[in-house]
């Protein structure tokens, strides 16, 4: 129990030692000057949760430096690319870009129609599914790294990794249409919602639906000439065919209260919207929220996390992303030379338990990985690995 910004407080707890000081409370003033008293009492690096976008320009990168600030992070800003990113590419339920986008990880959920895919065991899937490699299946709130041994049942989340040119062959393997979401509704004007809009394409039809009328005023300045804003609470079924949902491509909800943010979706999917979007903070709904079925689901925390966790990995580990709330890490690794990894071929080394390699880069190419791969000094290679075993695969790589 303390004060952040205490002298005496933080001279207690050993400040002067610290390797890391994380300032992440709600009050984006109280965790820069947390970060400004640390780094000036001794603490190695630091690290803000901030509210404001003009921090994070690169022109005040140095500015921030000089007071003692290694790192900041703005959810709502993140949390919005990833919604921006879930509405581009509506039949996936995650996107992430690895080594600078050469190496792409999806999340589908499979469903009866992948009559490629279910019931098959992963030794079974030849030829064309060569193209991709299934590194994770999530099953019943279970993260499984896979072996040639496990089935694919419906109703899983797989996580591909493929190089781009092929990623869009994934959605004719798991059954999915793609379509353009053009019409939009969001639920809450939240800072999430007005950074989406300003995110998203100029040409996307939006109607916001806010239940403060106030709030809709200060919207109407804010938000770009492609937003309606209406002053409507959003939350039952009535009103959200009051305001045109049948119409709707998509919906996201991003109020501050995700049992509503989870029903709205609900409501949303049985009206017919295709793709629904969903804030929930509450973590202990987000299982509940995949489970029903709402297409992507966006927590703040564990944005921020993901991003704490990657400036706490070694310097190699240039980019870590926890996976979905599936408990499972994926990281980019640079192959040392002489690393156990580069001594013989993948299938004749035994990689940890709950560890798998999703592909590489070798001199600017993507490659995918089999057993009969080899790696090479200073490949960059994607590792995917679950619970704690990220620290293991790293000792293989150095």
């Amino acid at each position: 129990t303390g004060s952040s910004t205490s002298l005496k407080d933080l001279t207690e707890v050993g400040i002067k030692g610290a390797d890391l000081f994380i300032g992440v409370t709600p009050d984006e003033s109280v965790n820069i000057t947390s970060c400004m008293l640390a780094a000036n009492m001794g603490a190695k690096k630091t690290f803000a949760r901030i509210d404001n976008y003009e921090y994070l320009l690169p022109k005040n990168k140095e500015f921030f430096e000089k007071l003692g600030i290694n790192s900041m992070v703005y959810p709502e800003m993140l949390a919005a690319k990833e919604i921006v990113s879930a509405l581009k590419r509506p039949w996936m339920r995650l996107w992430v870009e690895l080594c600078g986008g050469a190496i792409i990880l999806v999340g589908v959920k499979i469903r009866e129609n992948a009559t490629l895919l279910v019931n098959k065991h992963l030794y079974e899937l030849g030829g064309d599914l060569k193209k991709f490699h299934i590194v994770a299946i999530k099953r019943n709130n279970i993260t499984i790294i896979p072996k040639g041994s496990n089935e694919i049942l419906a109703g899983d989340i797989l996580f591909f990794t493929s190089t781009k040119e092929n990623i869009n062959e994934i959605a004719s393997i798991t059954g999915k249409e793609t379509f353009e979401v053009k019409d939009l509704m969001i639920m809450g004007g939240s800072r999430i919602a007005i950074r989406t809009c300003q995110y998203l394409p100029d040409n996307t039809n939006i109607k916001l639906l806010e239940a403060d009328k106030e709030k809709c005023q200060l919207l109407l300045e804010k938000l770009p000439k492609n937003v309606t804003v209406y002053h409507d609470d959003g939350r039952n079924a009535e009103s959200l065919t009051q305001e045109g949902i049948n119409g709707m491509d998509a919906f996201v909800a991003v109020t501050g209260n995700s049992e509503a943010n989870i029903l709205a979706c609900l409501a949303a999917k049985r009206l017919g919207v295709r793709k629904t979007v969903a804030e929930v903070e509450n973590m202990d709904y987000i299982s509940m929220a995949e489970n029903l079925d709402i297409g992507t689901i966006i927590n703040k925390k564990l944005i921020t996390v993901g991003n704490i966790y990657r400036f706490l990995l070694s310097a190699d580990v240039s980019n870590v992303k926890s996976l979905t709330f599936a408990n499972a890490d994926v990281a980019e690794i640079v192959a040392r030379p002489n690393s156990k990894i580069t001594k013989r071929e993948i299938k004749k080394i035994a990689l940890p338990p709950n560890v798998t390699l999703g592909g590489l880069i070798r001199n600017g190419e993507a490659m995918m990985i089999d057993g009969d791969t080899l790696i090479e000094p200073y490949d960059h290679v994607v590792v995917f690995c679950l619970d704690d075993a990220l620290r293991e695969a790293e000792k293989l790589f150095h």
